[in-house]
């Protein structure tokens, strides 16, 4: 039988998962994390708010993570996205939308804030925790917990990549986007890339790739021309798969190249029926493939 204590955890399980998640951008951490104040749940007793208590603990160790992530990452080579839990997309339009789920333009900005100014928006803006509770976890004032989430916030809103299509839609434009490309379709590509899209690229110093985003139409256009008639060309045992990368359609490319295996994810964002950014993982160790 069950104690009490993994009753009340468990409760509340699904809720930290999705707070850790879209403030970590990575659900293995974000489970980890989870897990972690499990452990310190289970030493404690008479907790009037295990709730509070549990959101302000799980938020905090996710704090520390994206506190150490930061340092690393000052080193990375290239650009930075987040890891791609990439999941089979048999369906699109039915896939059912997951609460904890964050779409990929999303997460590209959330990368960007400070730990302190990503772990109060996620909490008040998403979540609606108090300011109050929410300067309990950055150790801070009401104030400064405000003014964080506020500079969030406006990061979020000004820098955002703009994505309003569904998954049916984004299948549908990507699915264009990638016969133009391969093709070299200029015409159709003009049709489905929006004049200001940008298309960021990670390949972790494992992988060429381009080391700042690509900027406008035109130039994205050629780039992922070049790179799938080049990668087609030269890759062996070649698989194209429709998959689901942060619960929005993607594509998965996977063979092998000079006897080594290669896999490369990319999903977009997608508004007005137009390619506004596109996100290429090609770090092998930032790939994670589901039931693939």
């Amino acid at each position: 039988m069950l104690s009490p204590a993994v009753h009340e955890f468990e409760a509340h399980r699904s809720y930290l998962t999705a707070v850790a998640f879209r403030i970590l951008g990575n659900r293995a951490e974000a489970e980890d994390a989870v897990q972690e104040a499990w452990l310190r749940f289970a030493q404690q007793s008479d907790i009037r708010d295990p709730r509070g208590w549990l959101t302000t603990v799980t938020s905090r160790i996710c704090l520390t993570q994206l506190t150490s992530a930061r340092v690393r990452r000052t080193a990375y080579p290239g650009e930075w996205l987040p890891v791609f839990a990439v999941d089979p997309d048999a369906d699109p339009a039915g896939h059912a939308e997951r609460a904890d789920q964050v779409g990929m333009a999303l997460l590209v900005v959330l990368e960007r804030l400070t730990p302190e100014q990503r772990v109060a928006f996620v909490l008040h803006d998403a979540f609606g925790v108090p300011f109050e509770e929410v300067a309990t976890v950055l150790d801070s004032t009401p104030a400064a917990a405000r003014q964080h989430a506020s500079r969030g916030r406006r990061a979020v809103t000004e820098g955002g990549i703009r994505h309003t299509a569904g998954p049916a839609e984004q299948r549908r434009v990507l699915t264009a986007f990638l016969a133009a490309a391969q093709s070299g379709d200029f015409r159709t590509l003009a049709a489905v890339l929006a004049p200001d899209v940008v298309a960021i690229s990670d390949g972790g110093g494992v992988v060429r790739s381009a080391l700042r985003p690509i900027h406008g139409a035109e130039k994205v256009g050629r780039l992922f021309h070049g790179l799938l008639t080049h990668r087609m060309a030269t890759m062996t045992e070649v698989e194209v798969a429709p998959v689901l990368v942060a619960g929005g359609a993607g594509m998965l490319l996977r063979g092998r190249m000079d006897g080594a295996p290669v896999r490369s994810v990319l999903t977009v964002a997608v508004d007005d029926g137009r390619i506004t950014g596109i996100f290429l993982q090609q770090n092998p160790e930032k790939v994670l493939l589901g039931d693939l």
